[in-house]
């Protein structure tokens, strides 16, 4: 190894160290090397083979004396013993030095200087480097110079773990060794798991600083007004917060500090199916530019044409884009702390309003519970629509327990005196098959009336469900939207459906029942404690 910088990792003998290559250099080896093609436009095309989207069963972190009390060890925090994980560190290494090429960049995560971690990608495709120099923040040409890693990264699609050897699940792997500050990532081509690998470790370290770590996208107003959106997948915290009327600060993963919100990427990974220049033209105009990369996009193989309604390579079909294709993305990729926090939901039962106003508890109960619901045909075996619980609206990636951030985000909500909005981006008159998906120009006039202050004018109801307020009228929008029993057919049908919904929440918050105060019992729906 010819590079100083890369202690205890062996090329073989002719074999090419390449080193914070910038994305021309990338994407020009990538197409050299087939790993992908270019479209009619200028974006990479790549494919991800069985791989389409995140591995959460094959993740696990090395339970050790740092983590055993630290971690919230369960479905989403395996634990795989010191042993198991150097063998597999060791296999890594061993297969690093068969390889032709490997390429390393030094990037940053975080955007706040004081609250960032350096880490050192490793990783043997072009396009995986150039996916991970788009997805993360890029140094500036003095900072790479003097770049000290606190973390690394070794990305090896190629290599098949042993469960026997390694203490994992399949030939998939994701390890994270918080003591030794190394993750190693192999069995798949999805280059998502480097980005979350980054985001799981922020989510370690920085609630001992009293730093907020959020899967959320943030945007501020013309007038210095920061919102937040917390969503799981599909929810649209990616589409509604491209809004031309505000800067956006980013798509996916933020801080939030004593004095900002600041993103944690320096790019956006937006989902491209069936997406539409009419509705989402900003993040649609992406798909045109040299430097995005589109994952599992179906491109006619002549004309190199995109067909982004075509989903038989995946539903889950990505971009990744360097988040100043967006126009009035934030120079600095932070802002102020925010004045709205939104929760978004896609209720495919058809039950929630398409918006209510929440007290800083029910906030807390909400962000817990994580929900949304999936609908048929999004994954095999869903038939029909299915709840959906995600703590802090991202439990794959939160390595401490759930009532860490909980409690941290209500601090920050009392503290600046922040309002809370639950947002359905679901289904409306009926649930998934019967009913409609909510209006997106619905969802954006209330999203506006919200953020510019003029819904707490409004009046209220409290919802028999839940207990949270909703608007009677909000102007601009038909109120009957606002009240979804009456956009149903069937009030009765209604009236059981929700009931069920109710009841899956209540089921959910059992395991958070101990590690919550009264304040936030009281805002649970009603019946939550019953005997």
């Amino acid at each position: 190894m010819t590079s100083k910088t890369l202690p205890n990792i062996t090329l073989k003998p002719g074999g090419r160290l390449h080193e914070s290559l910038d994305t021309p250099h990338l994407v020009e080896l990538a197409l050299r090397r087939g790993e992908g093609r270019m479209s009619e436009h200028g974006a990479l095309v790549v494919e991800t083979g069985k791989h389409t989207g995140r591995s959460a069963q094959d993740k696990f972190i090395v339970r050790d004396v740092l983590t055993k009390d630290d971690v919230w060890w369960g479905p989403s925090n395996k634990p795989m013993n010191g042993a198991a994980f150097e063998s597999l560190h060791a296999d890594f290494l061993e297969h690093l030095a068969t390889l032709d090429d490997v390429f390393v960049q030094d990037l940053f995560g975080g955007s706040q200087a004081e609250h960032r971690v350096g880490v050192r990608i490793i990783t043997e495709l072009a396009w995986h480097s150039s996916f991970v120099r788009t997805m993360l923040v890029r140094p500036t040409a003095d900072e790479l110079r003097h770049f000290s890693a606190d973390y690394t990264i070794i990305d090896l699609p190629s290599f098949k773990a042993d469960p026997e050897r390694h203490g994992c699940r399949s030939e998939t792997v994701i390890a994270i060794d918080f003591m030794q500050r190394l993750i190693l990532i192999g069995g798949t081509g999805y280059a998502g798991e480097m980005k979350k690998a980054v985001f799981t470790i922020l989510n370690f370290v920085l609630p001992q600083l009293g730093v907020m770590p959020m899967h959320c996208s943030a945007n501020i107003g013309p007038e210095g007004d920061t919102a937040i959106f917390f969503g799981l997948s599909g929810t649209g915290k990616t589409t509604l917060s491209a809004d031309a009327s505000r800067t956006l600060i980013g798509d996916d993963e933020h801080g939030w500090s004593d004095t900002a919100i600041f993103n944690f990427e320096g790019g956006c990974y937006a989902k491209m199916i069936r997406l539409s220049a009419e509705a989402e033209p900003e993040i649609h105009a992406t798909t045109r530019r040299f430097g995005t990369i589109l994952e599992n996009v179906v491109m006619h193989p002549e004309t190199r044409a995109l067909d982004l309604d075509d989903a038989s390579l995946a539903e889950n079909s990505r971009g990744a884009y360097p988040i100043h294709f967006i126009p009035n993305a934030s120079r600095d990729n932070m802002g102020p702390v925010p004045k709205n926090v939104i929760m978004l939901t896609a209720d495919a039962f058809g039950v929630l309003p398409p918006i209510a106003k929440l007290t800083p508890e029910q906030a807390m109960y909400h962000f817990l519970s994580g929900y949304t619901a999936k609908v048929a045909g999004t994954e095999l075996g869903v038939t029909e629509p299915e709840a959906t619980f995600s703590t802090c609206f991202g439990a794959p990636f939160m390595p401490r327990h759930p009532s860490i951030y909980g409690n941290l985000l209500r601090r920050r909500i009392a503290a600046g005196g922040v309002d809370c909005w639950l947002v359905n981006t679901g289904w409306t008159g009926g649930q998934y098959g019967t009913g409609t998906r909510m209006p997106i120009k619905v969802t954006r006039a209330l999203l506006n009336a919200a953020l510019s202050g003029t819904l707490k004018d409004a009046q209220f109801r409290t919802d028999p469900n839940f207990g949270f307020a909703v608007p009677v009228a909000v102007e601009g929008v038909d109120s009957s939207i606002l009240d979804p029993r009456s956009t149903w057919a069937d009030g009765a049908a209604y009236d059981s459906t929700a009931r069920s919904l109710v009841d899956r929440f209540k089921r959910n918050f059992t395991q958070f029942v101990a590690h919550v105060d009264e304040s936030i019992r009281a805002a649970a729906p009603p019946g939550l404690f019953d005997a």
